[in-house]
């Protein structure tokens, strides 16, 4: 049988609760949408259902190959619309979700799309929490670490690095640590939406290090947090890309060098649709484009 084919039933076995309500979707027979399954379980040589008689239920593997189903067979519509739509023009309100320290950047891509495609309205909304984009009506998000976990479609973008850094004043006062242990001695300044929480994380010498941090300021604002570092009141973990002005200029300075905190992904995700527009594919590739040239973002 046709793999693809194969694979779409599984999905929309998967996605309508049953071979009955599949078999509608699709104009087949539930005895041809079974032989699908059934000859991708035998290629794989493993369950993908377990199935009763009211019921299916996802199988480990099941769920694994079903999020990559989903994801390929939008790769394949995408490829399609693509080859089609070479002379379609972006038009109409383009709904951006971004994190908020990503909310420069996506307005700089946001007016250059703009100027690009003057049909195209944009609307952009930060939060740190990821949002139900279906629910509440956004054509695509930009994030910072993205869920690990999800049914969107995603493309990764970028790479950023976290810098430990704080100003001259405050390590003239309190001293400068020169190991992730000496951190507990420091006032460390947090982000309420940190992956790190009050543990922070580094890859040293003698490998993998992580530092229980406290201090007297945590807020959910970028920007709270950087006037703080800038005005000596604490050391400040943050993507480089937020503070790179800073720290060019000597008005913020690294600290725990031979130290690396984690890297994150910058990703900009999408719901899987079967058609996707033309103003959200050619925002992602622009966006695609420009977080490839690290000067334009980091």
């Amino acid at each position: 049988m046709d793999r693809i084919a194969s694979m779409s039933a599984f999905v929309k076995v998967v996605e309508n609760g049953g071979f009955s309500a599949a078999a509608r979707r699709l104009e087949l027979s539930p005895t041809m949408v079974s032989n699908h399954v059934q000859a991708l379980e035998e290629r794989l040589g493993a369950r993908l259902l377990n199935r009763t008689t009211r019921k299916i239920h996802l199988t480990e593997v099941g769920k694994a190959y079903y999020e990559r189903c989903v994801q390929i067979l939008a790769e394949i519509d995408e490829a399609d619309l693509a080859a089609g739509a070479t002379q379609a023009v972006p038009r109409g309100p383009l709904r951006i979700n971004t994190s908020v320290a990503l909310a420069r950047l996506v307005a700089r891509l946001g007016s250059e799309f703009t100027e690009r495609y003057p049909e195209v309205s944009i609307g952009i909304h930060m939060t740190d929490r990821m949002v139900d984009m279906v629910e509440e009506g956004f054509d695509l998000a930009v994030r910072m670490a993205p869920p690990g976990e999800s049914s969107l479609i995603r493309r990764h973008l970028a790479t950023y690095d976290y810098v430990l850094c704080g100003a001259p004043a405050y390590f003239k006062r309190r001293g400068t640590p020169r190991k992730p242990a000496d951190l507990a001695d420091h006032n460390c300044l947090r982000y309420t939406h940190s992956p790190f929480g009050t543990e922070w994380r580094f890859t040293g010498p003698g490998g993998e290090e992580a530092a229980r941090i406290a201090g007297n300021l945590e807020t959910n604002s970028v920007e709270t947090l950087r006037v703080a570092a800038l005005a000596g009141q604490g050391l400040l973990l943050a993507p480089g890309f937020l503070v790179a002005s800073e720290l060019k200029s000597g008005l913020l300075v690294p600290t725990l060098k031979g130290y690396k905190p984690p890297a994150y992904p910058i990703s900009v995700l999408y719901p899987h649709r079967r058609h996707l527009p033309v103003k959200v594919r050619s925002f992602i590739d622009l966006a695609a484009l420009r977080f490839a040239d690290r000067s334009y973002w980091a």
